[in-house]
């Protein structure tokens, strides 16, 4: 399971964001604590915060459930104690009864009182940003970009801070990940305020980041106010590629709607439409830092590509194991039938693992490299698996699965593509054998393992 990025809150329903029955059995253990410390030794707890802490037992008791006698007596309560030690978790319990009861105004002014007492709590820095954007306010809008670039300054602050629970990959996935939310955030802050360029700003450096549906779409909106009916059209379209189930079907029928209509302006109808958005999105697709596509781009031969295991990414040169016979399996993460051939080829690996001239590579082909490692965690190949690196070129893959037999001299002698054909594991263990006794029939081969 993914560890939870630093403001996962953010993610959260806001009426969620915080348990009000775990803030009110903290002030209500802290009430206890109280109470125990004065009969143990009434020197290491003024007689005055044990009274304290019976009266917050007895006001949180007498509201029961009702949510507004809870804010009225909590409220009485912080009138006559300002300076309660158990302030903090108040502020929680007022923060959510406030949001039960809808009302956002009092839910903000609680939240900026504990994001004041503590600063470096993100998760009530975002949900207080969350809160003042709803409000429409200018200064509170203010206050909330503020909050966000002190999140983002946080971000930065601790970006050296790894957990030892999770990989360099994922803490800079997660790094990567928390940043492009709060660009977006402010940047939308700054739209609210018509600071215009700092929201472009904000907007292009979220979506370089991580492409995002969102950042394309608002984008596109100020492309559409400047009258650039081009670029609106690309953001609009990339907004609409991007976008998936989880911004839900609305959103997306939305931006289609938006995208319709420049397109519609620009060109008098929708015809060209469909094609132009194919375009975008095979664009879109081909994300930088995540095909392979330009790797090994000057090799002309087998032996001159380098592949990278997966899923470290330590290099694989292949020039380390010319005179072997290779055997490659080229696979997708979203290919089905990679998954059922898997079980076969590993059958056949493990008929010829005592060989050590025969070597066996499961080749990845994913654009996306980071649907890697969540994939190989569940599945856990037992053969060599390498990133294809643009081998699939050369060898002129096409379609997934593709097996090849690779002899000594490096030329193809075998190929079998797709998933079905009973025989599979039968000619493909023949074919070895033969690559095999070719050794034996011309002996100069074994040169080509000196």
């Amino acid at each position: 399971m993914r560890a939870r990025s630093y403001f996962f809150a953010c993610f959260l329903p806001i009426a969620a964001a915080i348990s009000a029955d775990a803030v009110l059995l903290s002030a209500r253990d802290e009430s206890k604590a109280d109470l125990a410390r004065k009969n143990t030794s009434a020197k290491q707890a003024p007689a005055k915060q044990a009274t304290t802490g019976e009266e917050l037992q007895r006001t949180i008791e007498a509201a029961g459930n009702d949510r507004a006698a809870l804010v009225r007596n909590l409220e009485a309560f912080l009138k006559k104690y300002p300076e309660a030690q158990e302030r903090v978790q108040i502020y929680r319990a007022l923060v959510e009864a406030s949001l039960q009861l809808r009302d956002n105004a009092r839910a903000a002014d609680y939240a900026e009182r504990i994001v004041a007492l503590s600063p470096d709590d993100m998760s009530m820095t975002m949900l207080t940003i969350q809160l003042l954007e709803r409000s429409g306010d200018e200064a509170e809008l203010r206050r909330a970009k503020n909050y966000a670039t002190r999140v983002l300054n946080f971000i930065d602050r601790k970006s050296t801070e790894k957990s030892p629970k999770m990989s360099k990959e994922e803490w800079d996935s997660e790094r990567k990940r928390d940043r492009m939310t709060l660009l977006l955030l402010r940047g939308r802050l700054y739209q609210k305020l018509r600071e215009t360029s700092k929201a472009q700003t904000d907007f292009e450096d979220s979506f370089e980041l991580l492409p995002n549906a969102a950042a394309a779409e608002k984008l596109g909106e100020l492309a559409e106010l400047r009258k650039d009916a081009m670029a609106a059209t690309n953001q609009y379209a990339r907004a609409f590629a991007l976008a998936d189930a989880a911004n839900g079907a609305v959103g997306r029928r939305e931006i289609r709607q938006k995208l319709g209509n420049v397109w519609r302006l620009a060109h008098g109808s929708d015809d060209g439409l469909g094609e132009f958005i194919l375009r975008i999105y095979d664009e879109i697709s081909v994300s930088p830092g995540k095909s392979p596509a330009q790797r090994n781009a000057d090799a002309k031969e087998l032996f001159e590509y380098t592949l990278r295991t997966a899923p470290d990414g330590s290099p694989f040169p292949l020039a380390g194991q010319r005179g072997k016979i290779l055997v490659i399996n080229f696979w997708a993460t979203w290919c089905g039938p990679c998954r059922a051939l898997e079980p076969q080829f590993e059958r056949v690996a493990l008929g010829f693992q005592r060989n050590p001239g025969v070597l066996f590579l499961a080749a990845d082909c994913d654009e996306d490299e980071t649907l890697v490692p969540p994939y190989l965690q569940e599945v856990k190949p037992r053969t060599t698996v390498v990133f294809a690196d643009g081998l699939e070129r050369l060898l002129a893959v096409n379609s997934f699965p593709t097996v090849v037999v690779i002899d000594r001299m490096g030329r193809i002698v075998y190929r079998a593509e797709g998933f079905g054909d009973d025989s599979f594991e039968e000619s493909l263990s023949s074919a070895i054998r033969a690559a095999l006794q070719a050794e034996k029939a011309s002996p100069g081969l074994a040169l080509l393992r000196e």
